[in-house]
């Protein structure tokens, strides 16, 4: 049974629930700062604390006349407080609740989506080293290349993968920044220090010169470094649709019981999960896009960024958090075909060697061009002919004046071309290798 993605966590996140939530702590968090900093008394903040209440019903009420979110919310918290509802909200700017409690949700969905990375790489370092040995055609252009392992694959996207993770960590530091600063940065009715205690109750550094904003490169970073972890999920569907391409047919996705893959032909297998994963990765990319016009913004700012920004942060969290999901789903239930690999090494009657008989003729001093010249006439012979390469080399005189059946049986040997995969695996895998 293929089990169905859902998204109870990221989906929290950046569901309207827990955003009101994070404006209600940090609106409580900027007045515990003032008792710390002596500008409302530690009683007051009690009775605050034990009063307030939020109504999402009810502030949506009020946003019905007021037009302005941040201004409803205020006015619903502050009703529940009767005298002391003037001290909700002082001194402060509606970015001050936004962007801070933004940034805590993008610190949050890094957290998520390292999680899954993690999770992916697992999976990946599984099939890596299970199909370490497993010879396959390479492929260059989609034309056969030379022989390679079939782990290998597994590999390179592990490796790749690694590098997402080092780019979302680093990402996930530069967006946990909040901001505490007033109308256009310059603390005009608090102080910076209130702004360095809310800050560092939700695990954020100040940002250290804003104004009436925290500034959007950071937001536009971390929908680009989820942009390009789309797209190298895209490069893994791609290959697997290849793969299970009907003449290639060397790996597919899992198919089950009860499955149809066509309302016409019954015998159709098609690999749906990665084009839906390539379909999205192209939906990440014009996030990013939307995300970096969000950077230039009118003087210390304007709101045309507000509207993108309630579409593109939660939709990209959470379609990458999905194709995180189907990535993993689809590496560790692929059906691989090794018998099919080693029909493909042969298709092409010894082609793929004809590099190892271009090296092996240069080594007996042949010069390059020469060496070309008689390794690509007899490739181009036994290509249209459909005829063995080897066999064509072997009875070649002008080659076989320099090279030795030896030869020819070392550079057409699989595991020639296999010698180095140990090493590499070391490189990437280390000990675990």
């Amino acid at each position: 049974m293929i089990p169905r993605y859902t998204l109870p966590e990221m989906g929290r996140i950046w569901s309207d629930a827990h955003r009101y939530a994070l404006w209600l702590q940090i609106e409580l968090a900027v007045l515990e700062a003032y008792v710390q900093t002596g500008r409302i008394s530690p009683e007051v903040y009690s009775e605050i604390a034990a009063r307030v209440r939020f109504s999402q019903e009810r502030m949506e009420a009020i946003e019905q006349q007021t037009q302005h979110d941040v201004v409803a919310f205020v006015e619903s918290v502050a009703e529940s407080l009767g005298d002391l509802g003037r001290y909700i909200h002082l001194g402060l700017t509606s970015s001050d609740i936004l962007d801070t409690a933004t940034a805590i949700q993008m610190k949050e969905s890094c957290d998520l989506l390292l999680q899954r990375i993690d999770h992916l790489c697992t999976v990946l370092k599984e099939k890596a080293i299970a199909y370490r040995d497993i010879a396959c055609v390479g492929r260059t252009h989609g034309v056969h290349a030379e022989p390679m392992t079939f782990g290998l694959k597994f590999l390179l996207w592990y490796a790749e993968f690694q590098r997402h993770r080092e780019r979302l960590a680093a990402t996930r530091q530069r967006v946990a920044v909040g901001k505490i600063s007033g109308a256009v940065g310059v603390y005009a009715h608090l102080e910076p220090e209130v702004e360095r205690i809310v800050c560092t109750k939700f695990g954020l550094q100040p940002e250290p010169v804003s104004n009436q904003i925290t500034q959007r490169d950071r937001h536009a970073e971390y929908v680009l470094t989820l942009a390009l972890i789309g797209a190298s999920i895209e490069k893994v569907a791609l290959e697997i649709r290849h793969l299970q391409r009907t003449e290639v047919r060397e790996a597919e996705e899992p198919f089950r019981p009860g499955q149809k893959g066509s309302s016409a032909m019954p015998h159709k297998r098609n690999p749906i999960t990665a084009e839906r994963l390539c379909g999205l990765a192209r939906v990440l990319r014009a996030y990013a896009m939307a995300a970096m016009e969000n950077v230039a913004l009118w003087h210390e700012r304007d709101i045309s960024h507000s509207s993108v920004e309630r579409i593109i942060l939660p939709d990209a969290s959470i379609a990458l958090d999905y194709m995180l999901d189907r990535c993993i789903w689809l590496i560790a239930h692929l059906r691989v075909h090794p018998d099919r690999m080693d029909e493909n090494l042969r298709f092409t009657k010894g082609l793929i060697f004809s590099s190892g008989i271009l090296v092996a003729l240069i080594e007996k001093g042949v010069s390059r061009v020469d060496a070309y010249r008689l390794v690509q006439r007899n490739a181009m012979r036994a290509w249209e002919a459909g005829t063995d390469f080897i066999a064509a080399i072997r009875a070649d005189p002008e080659v076989m004046q320099y090279l030795t059946p030896d030869d020819i049986a070392r550079y057409t040997d699989i595991e020639y071309y296999k010698r180095h995969i140990n090493t590499i695996y070391q490189r990437v895998l280390g000990d675990s290798a």
